[in-house]
Formats: C-alpha cells, sequence, structure tokens
C-alpha cells in the first residue's frame, strides 16, 4: 500500500523542474533563487561596466605574459586565457537562456493578464452600449419639457383663437 501512495504522488507532482522518479532535494536546491540568480548575473554580463572590467583584466593578462619581468605561465596563444573564457562562456549561455525563459514566463503572463483585462473591457462596453440602447428606446416616446411647452402654446394659441369668435357669436 505505500508503494502505491509513492507512486501516485510522483505522479501527481507539478514540480516539471525535477524529472519523474528523481528525489526532491527540498531547500537544497531552490529553483526560483537560482533563476533569480541567473538573471542577476545575465544583466551584470550585459553591462559596460563588466565589458570595460574584462578588457581590463585581458590586458592586464597579456602584458603580464608579454613582458620580460616575471615568468610567462601563460605564453603567446594565451591558451589557459581561452580556456577561462570557454568556461565562462559554458556557464554563461545556460544562465543567460535560463533568464529569457523565466522573463518569457513572465511575458506569457502579463498579455494572458492583459487578454483578460481587454475581454472584461469589451464585455463592459458592450453591455454598456446595450443598456444605452435600451434607454434610448425608452426615452424615445417620453414627452420632454420642450415638447410640452410647444403644445401648451399651440393649445392657448387655439383657445385665444377661438374665444373671440364665441364672444361675438353671443
Amino acid at each position: 500500500m505505500a508503494w502505491f501512495t509513492r507512486l501516485r504522488s510522483i505522479g501527481e507532482r507539478n514540480d516539471l523542474s525535477v524529472p519523474r522518479g528523481a528525489r526532491v532535494r527540498g531547500s537544497l536546491y531552490d529553483a526560483d533563487a537560482f533563476g533569480r540568480y541567473s538573471e542577476a548575473l545575465a544583466r551584470f554580463l550585459g553591462t559596460g561596466k563588466y565589458l570595460f572590467g574584462q578588457t581590463l583584466f585581458v590586458i592586464f593578462w597579456i602584458s603580464l605574459n608579454t613582458a620580460g619581468i616575471i615568468n610567462h605561465w601563460d605564453p603567446y596563444p594565451f591558451i589557459l586565457l581561452n580556456l577561462a573564457f570557454s568556461t565562462q562562456a559554458a556557464y554563461a549561455a545556460p544562465l543567460i537562456l535560463l533568464a529569457q525563459n523565466r522573463q518569457d514566463e513572465r511575458d506569457r503572463a502579463n498579455i494572458d493578464r492583459d487578454r483578460q483585462v481587454a475581454a472584461r473591457t469589451q464585455a463592459d462596453t458592450e453591455f454598456l452600449a446595450r443598456e444605452l440602447a435600451s434607454v434610448r428606446l425608452a426615452l424615445e416616446n417620453v414627452v420632454t419639457l420642450q415638447d410640452l411647452s410647444e403644445h401648451l402654446e399651440r393649445l392657448s394659441k387655439l383657445i385665444v383663437d377661438r374665444v373671440p369668435e364665441k364672444l361675438e357669436d353671443d
């Protein structure tokens, strides 16, 4: 019975960052913290400050290895420097991709939220348009103050015009 419960809990797990069947390490690995770290590193690698510092480091490295004052630990083709840059690129590229994937997820969530807001706004606008149309239809046959005053003026004019005729007849 215990194996069935364990199997069911593994199948229902929603964390897709851990392969199915792998043990979850709990607090040893925090995917969100690692993602935040990778985003911070990707932001730093894209700055001019980093490029300037790396350029100074390369100039310093090459000048120390070409000057005759000290022992050359990395002679001309600078294989050790190339190895360091290759290692840096091997780690930086996946971290940058991870940061981009997290940004894509945030963008998708924002787009979904914007779609929901747009749908609610459209529904509200359509409701208000229907309400306005029903109010217009309801007010179509309502007598306005201007209509009433025009009718009263016509009636009073008719009364004034007829009253003298009746007085003359008597």
